[in-house]
């Protein structure tokens, strides 16, 4: 059973929560049988997984043009764009079926603003052009650091979302952080008294 609809998301998607409406359905009916979410997660679909990347969305400049590594099944990437249509959001994903899945949902919801690149951040071949770059429950800072920060403009951000462990994570990093030119890394928490679990933010600029 996907999880109903909590009370909190008409609130955080506004106008757009038809399209946030349509997205938890597409997930919570077939994204376990396409292997993009488990068995456990419809029944917290909304709670566990969208409110909690869409708390994020105001920390997003107006139009920029920002990057989702490893977006999946479009968390936090399709629900941020959805979220934000005044942000331009480029969805980086390796896997095929992955992007066929953010290809349809992109189609699906009319998201005007969202190109998907199937590609491992790795191999961005644009360079550094990007004003900020997200991802969502991909690796630890220290790793996913070395293939975010060299997508991202001098003076653009990164703006990750993280667990409770968040604090840690930047502890563990200093070395790789220094490396990348990033600067005022720091944690955030959004949502809290919002929503149920609040989300974790690692945020840090690229000198």
């Amino acid at each position: 059973m996907v999880e109903t609809e909590p009370a909190e998301a008409a609130p955080l998607f506004g106008a757009q929560i038809d399209r946030a409406r349509g997205f938890a359905e597409a997930l919570g009916v077939h994204g376990e049988e396409r292997g993009l979410i488990g068995p456990l997660e419809p029944a917290r679909l909304w709670t566990r997984h969208i409110l909690n990347s869409a708390v994020a969305a105001p920390l997003f400049p107006p139009s920029a043009v920002v990057g989702d590594v490893g977006s999946g099944a479009g968390l936090p990437g399709i629900v941020l764009a959805i979220a934000r249509p005044d942000v331009q959001w480029v969805l980086i994903e390796p896997m095929e079926r992955r992007v066929a899945w953010l290809q349809e949902q992109a189609d699906a919801l009319r998201l005007e603003n969202v190109e998907i690149v199937r590609a491992r951040a790795e191999d961005w071949d644009r360079g550094p052009t990007l004003d900020a770059v997200t991802a969502r429950a991909v690796s630890a800072l220290r790793t996913l650091i070395p293939i975010t920060a060299p997508l991202l403009r001098p003076g653009g951000e990164l703006i990750l979302l993280k667990g409770a462990n968040a604090q840690n994570e930047i502890g563990a990093a200093e070395k790789v952080i220094r490396k990348h030119g990033l600067r005022d890394v720091r944690v955030e928490v959004v949502g809290d008294g919002v929503i149920s679990d609040p989300t974790w933010v690692i945020r840090g600029r690229k000198n």
